[in-house]
C-alpha cells in the first residue's frame, strides 16, 4: 500500500512522515513531496530508520512523481496560523494550494482515498470535492478533511477533568474544524457524566485549543506534533480498513448524509472502498443541541466559500 504526503517539508509534514516510517507495517511505501529541494534530503534521512516501509522524496512544481500508485493522499501543505489570524486569514493562499494539488490528484490517482489537513478544513475540502467533480472523479466515500485532532484534544481534556487513561477516553466530536462549529458530544462520553458548567468549559479548551498553542509558540508556529499524531491515527485507521479490516471507525469532515450541512463532521465506518458507512450523530443534550443550531450558518457559509472558490477557477 502506498501513502503519499503532500507538503512532507513543513511542520506536520515532517513529523506525519516520521510517524509513517516509524509505525506502519512493513509493506507500506511512502512517497513525500513539498515544493522544497529539501525534500528528498527528508526522505534520506528517514530512511536511515531502522524499519522497512520504503520511503522517497520528491520536489519542485510539479508533484505527480510522488502521486503515481498512491492509495492514500495526506495534505498538509499550505501556510500556518500565527498569532492574530484565525482560519479565515489562511484562505486565499491555502484554497490555491489545494485547488492545484487535487487537480494533480484527480489526473494522477483517482481512486486514491484523499485526507485534508489544510487549513481552514471546513472550506479546503469543498474545494478538492469540487475540483474531483469537475475531473469526474469525484467520489464522497474517499475525501475525508481530518478533524482527528479535535477528538484527541477533546480526549485529552475529558481524561485530564477526570483523572482517566486518556488512550481509553473517546469522545464524538461533530461539526466542522473551526471555533465554534467543533462540538465534542461530551453527553455520549462512556461512563461520565458533566454538568453544564463543566461542558462549556471543556467544549471551549477543544474549540480554542489550536490558538493555545499559536500563543504558547510565541509565533513561532502553530499545532504540529499533535496535528501530526492525529494525521497518523486517522490515515492508519483508513489503512486497517483499506486492507479488509471489518469496524473501524473514525471522525471526520466529509460529505454526508445530514441536513445540517453538505460537509460535516460525523462518525464513519471505514472499508475496503473509504466510507462503508455515515453514522448517525446520535442523542444530545440539550447545551449540544443549541450549540449544533447555532453552529450551523457559519459553516454552511465556509463551504459556499469554498465552492465559490472552486468555481471561479
Amino acid at each position: 500500500m502506498k501513502v503519499a504526503v503532500l507538503g512532507a517539508a513543513g511542520g506536520i509534514g515532517q513529523s506525519l512522515s516520521l510517524l509513517f516510517k516509524a509505525q506502519l507495517p512493513a509493506h507500506f511505501e511512502i512517497s513525500l513531496y513539498d515544493l522544497s529541494p529539501v525534500t528528498p534530503g527528508i526522505a534520506v534521512d528517514l530512511s536511515h530508520i531502522p524499519t522497512q516501509p520504503k520511503i522517497a522524496g520528491f520536489c519542485g512544481d510539479d508533484p505527480s512523481a510522488a502521486l503515481e500508485g498512491a492509495d492514500i493522499v495526506m495534505i498538509p501543505a499550505g501556510v500556518a496560523r500565527k498569532p492574530g489570524m484565525d482560519r479565515s486569514d489562511l484562505f486565499n493562499f491555502n484554497a490555491t494550494v489545494i485547488h492545484k494539488l487535487i487537480g494533480y490528484c484527480a489526473r494522477v490517482c483517482p481512486n486514491a482515498c484523499i485526507g485534508i489537513i489544510t487549513n481552514p478544513v471546513n472550506t479546503t475540502v469543498p474545494i478538492a470535492a469540487e475540483v474531483l467533480a469537475k475531473a469526474g472523479v469525484y467520489d464522497k466515500r474517499k475525501l475525508f478533511g481530518i478533524t482527528t485532532l479535535d477528538v484527541i484534544r477533546a480526549e485529552t481534556f475529558v481524561a485530564q477533568a477526570r483523572g482517566l487513561d486518556p488512550s481509553r477516553v473517546r469522545v464524538p466530536v461533530i461539526g466542522g474544524h473551526s471555533g465554534t462549529t467543533i462540538l465534542p458530544l461530551l453527553s455520549q462520553v462512556a461512563g461520565c457524566q458533566f454538568d453544564d458548567e463543566e461542558a462549556s468549559v471543556i467544549t471551549d479548551h477543544v474549540q480554542n485549543a489550536g490558538t493555545e498553542v499559536v500563543h504558547a509558540k510565541a509565533g513561532g508556529g502553530s499545532a504540529t506534533l499533535s496535528m501530526a499524531m492525529a494525521g497518523f491515527r486517522f490515515t492508519q485507521a483508513l489503512a486497517r480498513a483499506l486492507s479488509g479490516e471489518p469496524g473501524v471507525v473514525e471522525y471526520a469532515y466529509v460529505e454526508g448524509n445530514t441536513d445540517y450541512a453538505r460537509f460535516f463532521a460525523q462518525g464513519v465506518r471505514l472499508g475496503r472502498h473509504g466510507i462503508e458507512e455515515w453514522l448517525d450523530i446520535g442523542p444530545l443534550s440539550p447545551l449540544e443541541r443549541q450549540e449544533l443550531d447555532s453552529m450551523l450558518a457559519s459553516l454552511r457559509g465556509d463551504i459556499a466559500l469554498g465552492e465559490q472558490f472552486a468555481r471561479e477557477h
